[in-house]
């Protein structure tokens, strides 16, 4: 049963990695020599990786357009419908969170002409390739981090993102702090180049360290930030992130699933452990089924920082 299941991860794993979201990137008219739209970037780009790493081939292939040709790649920053997109949010989670396509659910054999229908309706809201902006000037100091020339901001987020997750797995830093200065550099060099070989054999040791236990699951929610008394339209694009000890059993016989954590955290938008009632659990564009073992979740579907970035989307 466990090599069954060890397939299983196996294979969703690799389906994971294997994740890829078709990208249409135009630069904005502001920056263009020509105030007109020019050609665009069009490129497939892993899920899991990070847009800060294309800066450099956005701005080889527009610098001919630029209004300013001399600026610096890592004055780059994209939008998109005029919201900033974080250098920290891996590229799937920012789909999921504002491209506002239709979740994919995983076909149910109980009831498969019914959710084929759902898929079909929700297939019918995307619209790929996502289109962003690229812009080189006006950089929004006051809701993201610029880049740098030598990268070190886009590796500090990363690996400060690492850091906290195995912190909160392992109660400790000592399992990354502890990595030699040759499986840090193949960690962030399997990172940039999105080789799962290289990144594997170093990701099995941050999750799997010896006579350590799992203590927590690091999970952060991401919702829709609602308006306040005092601002009665919240920014475009804002969200609130929550997270909190998540451990990976409830009890001694009951491990954590998805919907027993949500109905920990957020009982508001998830009151019962195994049914979505008010809201959805989105993970790499697919909901969640709230019986999904946590832990199980965690070692298969982790984003490359070590963490589970879930969108909760309203359900209509």
């Amino acid at each position: 049963m466990s090599g069954s299941r060890d397939d299983v991860a196996g294979r969703l794993r690799q389906d994971v990695w294997d994740g890829s979201i078709p990208l249409e990137i135009r630069l904005h008219k502001g920056d263009c020599i020509t105030y007109e739209e020019s050609d665009p970037y069009l490129v497939q780009f892993p899920r899991l990786s990070y847009l800060g790493l294309l800066v450099e081939k956005l701005h080889a292939f527009f610098k001919g357009n630029l209004i300013y040709p001399d600026v610096a790649p890592h004055a780059a920053w994209l939008t998109y419908e005029d919201v900033p997109l974080k250098w920290h949010y891996p590229l799937g989670l920012s789909y999921d969170l504002y491209a506002g396509a239709g979740p994919y659910y995983p076909p149910d054999p109980k009831h498969s002409s019914e959710r084929s229908e759902v898929q079909d309706e929700a297939g019918e809201e995307m619209e790929l390739p996502w289109k962003l902006i690229v812009h080189f000037s006006d950089f929004p100091k006051d809701q993201m981090i610029q880049l740098d020339a030598e990268g070190k901001h886009l590796h500090d987020l990363y690996i400060n993102s690492v850091k906290e997750a195995d912190f909160l797995r392992n109660g400790t830093g000592k399992t990354i702090m502890s990595l030699n200065k040759d499986d840090s550099t193949q960690l962030w060099d399997a990172v940039k180049a999105h080789d799962f070989s290289l990144f594997n054999p170093i990701n099995q040791k941050l999750l799997n360290p010896q006579g350590v236990n799992l203590r927590h699951i690091p999970i952060k929610l991401y919702l829709p930030h609602a308006s306040s008394e005092t601002q009665e339209e919240p920014v475009p694009g804002s969200l609130r992130v929550v997270q909190t000890l998540v451990t990976p059993s409830v009890s001694s016989r009951q491990p954590q699933t998805i919907g027993t954590a949500l109905n920990k955290v957020i009982p508001s938008l998830f009151p019962r452990t195994r049914t979505p009632l008010i809201a959805q659990a989105v993970l790499h564009g697919a909901v969640l089924p709230l019986t999904a073992n946590a832990e199980e979740l965690l070692r298969a579907t982790a984003y490359l920082d070590g963490w589970l970035h879930i969108a909760v989307v309203m359900m209509a």
